[in-house]
């Protein structure tokens, strides 16, 4: 019996890993898929013009678990010399529109391109400063939003590892990687240094080990 119990977990464990394993392959291929286009170029550019020419600033959005990655990409663009912030674009409704300035641009994520509350916000925008120009990460190239966008990063539109085909995981793996490129190629622009990590992070282990590098 013990020998059955035995050989029983050894099989599940070896399942379980066999699957664990088919998913990671899975999200990684999504990353290696995402279409390589002159888009990302064109986002540092705007990105670039509007905060660091301007004196403007980043602000993202996105709904659900969209929204997630739109304010860690917010954040992360923030302790990197590129100053951003998130909206949620239902509480733009609610008065928080007025973070928005008239140097800003404005990065919004939706993976079908047609979230109702991003074109609301967009709308809304456009009402206050239709100057402010519009990046668009999307798994969809035709879509009302990005008749809306002056710049689209596509992700590719993979498929979810979920077993439903419906809980974002793949698409928001996708966004987040996407987000690290325009992080990444912001700081190479800008000649980003660890002195200047330093100053924006001071807390911490990493706040630490700034400092190390710098010598400040």
């Amino acid at each position: 019996m013990f020998f059955l119990i035995t050989l029983e977990k050894f099989i599940y464990e070896m399942i379980m890993k066999k699957r664990v394993r088919e998913i990671f392959n899975n999200e990684a291929s999504a990353i290696n898929n995402i279409p390589i286009t002159d888009s990302f170029e064109k986002a540092v550019e705007i990105i670039f013009d509007h905060v660091h020419r301007k004196n403007g600033k980043l602000v993202t959005s996105g709904m659900g678990k969209a929204g997630q990655i739109a304010h860690d990409i917010a954040t992360t663009f923030s302790s990197t010399g590129t100053p951003a912030a998130y909206l949620h674009p239902s509480e733009a409704q609610h008065g928080d529109l007025g973070i928005l300035q008239q140097n800003d641009v404005l990065l919004v994520i939706s993976n079908s391109g047609k979230t109702r509350e991003i074109i609301e916000l967009i709308n809304l925008k456009d009402n206050l400063y239709p100057e402010v120009p519009v990046i668009l990460i999307t798994g969809n190239e035709s879509t009302p939003l990005s008749e809306k966008a002056v710049c689209h990063i596509l992700t590719g539109n993979p498929k979810e590892v979920c077993p439903l085909g419906l809980t974002p995981t793949t698409s928001t793996t996708v966004m987040t990687v996407i987000g690290d490129a325009l992080v990444v190629l912001l700081m190479e622009k800008i000649g980003f240094t660890a002195a200047d990590y330093a100053k924006r992070h001071h807390g911490g282990y990493l706040g630490t080990k700034s400092r190390e590098i710098s010598g400040s």
